[in-house]
């Protein structure tokens, strides 16, 4: 098979592939002495049909099957071996049926060249990076976050913001007196939480009042006709409930509300399981270290975002094969036309000319991603899913075994490799260059990271 390459552009090339009987009539024969072997054929037994028999039944599908693979795997070898970069994947100049019945065959292949790319990062490139000031108030409302959490339920004298109410329930009829047939629903044990209303008129209904008190208000409207909703709250089945919008009278017998943690060590030990917090002092110093870890990819993202723009500005003044890769996006996917692509072609090249200048950098600089890092990445995802449930002294077996299912879904490793893949090549580029580091409160965050927002 002979492959050889003509450059017909600084950036654009056509690859022609020659092939002859010889480069795949084994193969071939291979293949259908294997279809031979262990498929059942109606007239033989496997194994004893003839490769004459084999190749008028499935001659033509194989050896199209066969050449594919061939000619693929030959033009992959030779840009390889002769370390050609390309942008993209060859395409085929035309699209034609083969015949089958010929021998010999060419095929051409267009190809986009990848352009040479030298980045050169030293401390006299400086980009700017913004970390969020952990203010007093966001101390203030963590903590208070904190306390109701850890806090515990008692009993209420009226109904506050987040209470939760017990009492009876009694379906209403369209007079507003209380059905008493054989039909109505009543709830002896009920218990409604106003806190998750849909509908805030409803739960307005309840606030401030006191045990002894009676409401009336209408359960569909609290949730939005949820059926599976409903029927919790009403002890039925959801079939009784699908068309329900009567009002009910709830008797309110008892009053629950979270009454907040108070400053202890027995709380600060709650809430660092692990930690050796014993003051006050000591408590919102590591509440702040705690929202400053919260607030700081923030300020990643935001770095990660400037400075790549930055880059493309600065080491992106190279050309791409243009006409190439138009050609290519159109026919990767059938959603886009040449207008289209075309019309958008511009918004594009930065981020072609990114992924390019960020392969220059990790070659440059041995960049590689191994198991080790995505087990590592893996447990911290699955520490903070612990977390978010309160299990914050997970043992590193529990964590490595559950980090280990995570990476068995395919398509989550692969997201994976590629964030620890970034957080590799901008943790390379801070060290790299100047950082110009700045503190500023979250509204001032807010704006620079959307300057255009009003």
């Amino acid at each position: 098979m002979q492959v050889t390459l003509e450059k017909t552009s600084d950036l654009e090339g056509r690859i022609k592939v020659e092939v002859t009987e010889n480069d795949y009539l084994d193969k071939v024969n291979k293949e259908l002495k294997e279809i031979g072997r262990t498929r059942q054929i109606p007239g033989f037994r496997p194994g004893h049909v003839s490769l004459d028999q084999l190749r008028r039944r499935f001659g033509k599908d194989v050896k199209s099957h066969v050449l594919n693979e061939e000619v693929f795997r030959a033009v992959i070898d030779y840009l390889r071996e002769n370390k050609i970069d390309i942008l993209g994947e060859p395409l085929p100049v035309e699209v034609k049926e083969v015949n089958l019945n010929d021998k010999d065959y060419t095929f051409e292949y267009e190809i986009g060249l990848a352009p040479e790319v030298e980045v050169d990062l030293t401390k006299d490139f400086h980009a700017p990076f913004y970390t969020i000031e952990v203010a007093k108030d966001m101390v203030d409302q963590q903590d208070a976050a904190l306390r109701e959490r850890f806090g515990a339920q008692v009993p209420g004298e009226e109904v506050t913001e987040k209470a939760l109410v017990k009492g009876a329930l009694m379906q209403l009829d369209a007079e507003g007196n209380v059905r008493s047939d054989e039909e109505a629903i009543q709830v002896i044990d009920g218990i409604v939480a106003p806190m998750f209303f849909k509908d805030k008129a409803e739960a307005e209904k309840f606030t401030g009042k006191k045990v002894g008190d009676k409401v009336v208000f209408n359960p569909w409207n609290t949730c939005d006709g949820n059926a599976a909703e409903l029927a919790s709250m009403l002890h039925v089945d959801k079939e009784k409930v699908a068309d329900l919008h009567d009002n009910f009278e709830m008797a309110i017998s008892e009053i629950i509300v979270v009454k907040p943690a108070e400053h202890n060590e027995e709380f600060y030990k709650e809430v660092f399981a692990g930690g050796n917090i014993a003051d006050e002092e000591a408590y919102y110093e590591e509440l702040k270290k705690m929202i400053a870890a919260q607030l700081a990819p923030n300020s990643e993202m935001m770095f990660n975002r400037d400075v790549q723009d930055q880059i493309v500005k600065e080491f992106g003044n190279f050309e791409l094969p243009a006409t190439f890769l138009k050609k290519w996006l159109v026919a990767r996917d059938e959603k886009l036309t040449p207008e289209t692509v075309d019309a958008d072609f511009d918004k594009m090249i930065p981020g072609i000319k990114w992924e390019l200048i960020e392969g220059s950098i990790a070659r440059k600089h041995d960049i590689k991603v191994n198991e080790e890092d995505l087990l590592g990445f893996a447990k911290g995802l699955a520490y903070n899913q612990f977390a978010q449930y309160g299990m914050t002294n997970m043992d590193d077996e529990t964590l490595t075994s559950y980090a280990k299912k995570i990476l068995e879904d395919k398509n989550y490793a692969r997201r994976i490799h590629q964030d620890v893949a970034n957080r590799k090549l901008f943790n390379v580029i801070k060290a790299l260059i100047t950082l110009d580091e700045k503190t500023v409160s979250l509204d001032e965050f807010k704006k620079l990271a959307n300057p255009d927002a009003e």
